[in-house]
């Protein structure tokens, strides 16, 4: 391990991002080159810790590195397992982001401002990865919340002639990047004030909120809060936290919209990141809700794992539907990425719904996030590349781009079919232990969900690749080759970058056999055990195979093959176009959101203006002003004539008599004057002689 790596892991990057202004003002250049080059220095300190790891260093202990203990809180890291391969993912697929950016971003006026917010988020990110604590981990919790804020409404000028590009939506529901960064950073509030309020409840029943003293501890604190009757409740609002982070039902409908940033911001938030961050807190307390259930005994808050596994499930199914009809480029990722997201709850729902296999659900859990941080990565970087080429977000501006880009359809292929779970790409692995951990969990209904996901995937993952790929050339795309644009690859800098996370997902599809054993290896803490029959298994992998059929059937005839003309389909069965008009509408759940929430609370206050502002303020202001009005008269008169008036004449005519007095005396008469100098010298003989005597 490098020295002080777990440190230098999460502080370089915020080191990079607080020079970033200076180095801008050096060398836009070095400024420029800086910047990844303070990720790649916490990629290789993580990639220490992995040696470690993969040594057996790390394998059954925990390694706790305390700073100064400040007002009770132990600031430091924690290096155990998750924390390390976390680690890890964050900050190598954090690294290709960056170097894309070189590329992507090039000559954008506001480079400064977008490199400090860059390294800044990947610095809050790792440091909510490493803390040792919840007080620590909140604080980079909403490091990369304001972080996402100002990168998702970077280009916060809402041009209108960069609607095609930068925009998200089409009307009624097109919303700026400014909009869209606020509303993520509304949205997700939501979520971190419940798990504020959490973590402050738990910290008052423990006396602590370090992660290996809550699990020593658990039993006592639980007691505490079971019979004040919120461990439940409290759980639930932790659970909360995560939910709005990674963009689950209901406090889903920010991330949609967040398409609104850069691509490779997109990349950055929804691949390996911001919406990863709720997934690892909930893989992080895990282990203590599980004990506090199976092995003390509070049983309520299978409740809390179950909560957590159909929000997933019920989040994987409805925004796969979306992601079905939606037209831009960016948001079906975006709505793939919740559907994958709501897998991963799933999975470490699933954990704590059975007594006797936990370990099982927090593996796939984590293997999915580590695969899908792949993919998704890949698809999103690929995606930046084809919007460049394009000029336009649209799905149906794109079309017949195989011919031209031949290389970036490749590897959008190979992170597609591992999207899809096509053996043999990491996804196909992946998503069938979350299918397996689903099953195993005795919860039937999650597992029938989850796995109709899966054939829905297989379908909008083909319908992406059609629609961009493989269909005619739009009209969009003719118009500006007629005028001379030029459609070509991606230059080195972003085609590498996705390139390595595509062969990555393949890579690591091939050598899953033996990472997820590891896995489980690696993962085997607080004495956790895994039990799957084999019956379950084959079960969940003939279930894979026949959803991937399904849905690649499906899709293929449709989309690859076009033997389904979908507009005349859609005019002919009615209940089809308006099933179509109801996921295009996302379900109608936006458009609820703003009319009871964002116009409600407008309304809401425009009712208080013309109660209070108008009703009692402006009407206390005209009855107060003629009231007034007569109580500084009354004072004038009272006050100002009878009192200050008089004072100052009666002291002016006191002057004046005094002055008389003075003025006798003052004749002019030399003999007068000789007389008082005189009697005034007799006056003092006699008053010394008077004392001498």
């Amino acid at each position: 391990m490098i020295p002080y790596a777990p440190w230098l892991t999460w502080m370089l990057p915020v080191l990079g991002a607080l020079l970033t202004p200076l180095l801008g003002m050096l060398n836009v250049k070095l400024r420029d080159y800086a910047a990844p080059l303070f990720t790649l220095g916490a990629s290789l300190s993580a990639a220490s810790m992995l040696l470690d790891l993969a040594l057996g260093g790390l394998k059954h202990s925990i390694l706790k590195l305390p700073w100064n203990p400040i007002y009770g809180v132990s600031v430091g890291v924690l290096v155990d397992p998750l924390s390390v391969l976390m680690a890890n993912v964050v900050s190598w697929i954090s690294l290709l982001i960056m170097v894309y950016s070189l590329s992507y971003m090039r000559g954008d006026l506001s480079l400064t401002r977008y490199w400090f917010f860059m390294n800044l988020f990947v610095g809050s990110m790792l440091l909510l990865v490493m803390s040792d604590n919840l007080v620590i981990t909140y604080v980079g919790w909403e490091g990369v919340g304001l972080c996402s804020y100002a990168l998702i409404g970077y280009w916060y000028r809402d041009l209108k002639e960069d609607w095609r590009r930068c925009w998200v939506g089409e009307p009624p529901e097109a919303y700026p990047p400014s909009h869209a960064g606020m509303k993520a950073f509304v949205t997700t509030r939501v979520g971190d004030v419940c798990l504020l309020a959490a973590i402050l409840t738990i910290y008052l029943a423990a006396g602590t909120v370090s992660y290996e003293g809550l699990y020593e501890t658990s039993k006592e604190w639980a007691l505490k809060l079971h019979q004040a009757g919120l461990l439940l409740p409290v759980a639930i609002l932790f659970l909360m936290g995560p939910i709005g982070k990674s963009a689950q039902f209901p406090l889903h409908e920010w991330l949609p919209d967040a398409m609104a940033g850069p691509t490779s911001v997109s990349a950055l938030i929804h691949a390996a990141t911001m919406v990863k961050a709720g997934v690892y807190l909930l893989a992080r307390m895990l282990p203590t809700f599980w004990t506090i259930t199976w092995i003390h005994g509070f049983k309520e808050l299978t409740l809390f794992f179950y909560a957590a596994a159909s929000i997933g499930a019920f989040t994987a199914f409805m925004a796969a539907t979306q992601a079905l009809v939606s037209t831009e480029i960016k948001k079906v990722l975006a709505y793939s990425t919740v559907s994958q997201i709501g897998y991963m709850f799933l999975a470490l729902g699933s954990a704590g719904l059975t007594p006797e296999d936990w370990l099982t659900g927090y593996t796939a859990g984590f293997f999915h996030l580590t695969s899908h941080a792949l993919f998704k990565a890949a698809l999103f970087l690929s995606a930046g590349a084809v919007i460049h080429a394009t000029e336009s977000r649209f799905i149906l501006e794109a079309g017949g781009l195989r011919r031209y880009m031949p290389l970036t359809f490749t590897f959008t292929l190979f992170a597609a079919l591992s999207l899809s779970g096509v053996p043999p790409f990491s996804g196909f692995y992946s998503k069938e232990a979350v299918l397996l951990s689903s099953l195993a969990s005795g919860r039937v209904e999650l597992f029938a969900l989850a796995a109709l996901t899966s054939a829905l995937t297989v379908f909008y993952s083909l319908r992406y690749l059609s629609l961009i790929f493989l269909s005619p050339k739009s009209a969009w795309l003719s118009q500006l080759l007629k005028h001379g644009h030029k459609v070509e690859e991606a230059d080195a800098t972003m085609l590498i970058p996705y390139a390595l996370l595509a062969l990555a997902t393949l890579a690591l599809g091939l050598s899953a056999p033996w990472v997820e054993p590891a896995l489980h290896s690696v993962l085997h803490v607080h004495d956790a055990a895994s039990h799957v029959e084999a019956a379950s298994s084959i079960l969940v992998t003939v279930t894979s195979f026949a959803m991937l059929a399904v849905g690649g059937l499906t899709g293929t005839l449709t989309y690859v093959l076009a033997k389904v003309d979908t507009d005349r389909l859609l005019k002919s069965y009615p209940t089809l176009s308006a099933i179509r008009s109801f996921l295009l509408n996302r379900w109608y759940i936006n458009r609820f959101y703003y009319k009871v929430f964002v116009y409600g609370f407008l309304r809401l206050t425009k009712v208080f203006f013309n109660i209070v502002e108008l009703g009692v303020i402006d009407r206390s202001h005209y009855l107060a002003v003629p009231f007034t009005a007569k109580s500084m008269g009354a004072a004038f008169k009272g006050f100002e004539l009878k009192l200050i008036n008089r004072s100052v004449h009666g002291f002016g005519a006191s002057l004046l008599k005094a002055s008389r007095g003075v003025r006798a005396i003052h004749l002019g008469d030399l003999a007068t004057y000789l007389l008082y100098a005189f009697a005034g010298l007799m006056f003092i003989v006699l008053l010394f002689a008077w004392r001498w005597w």
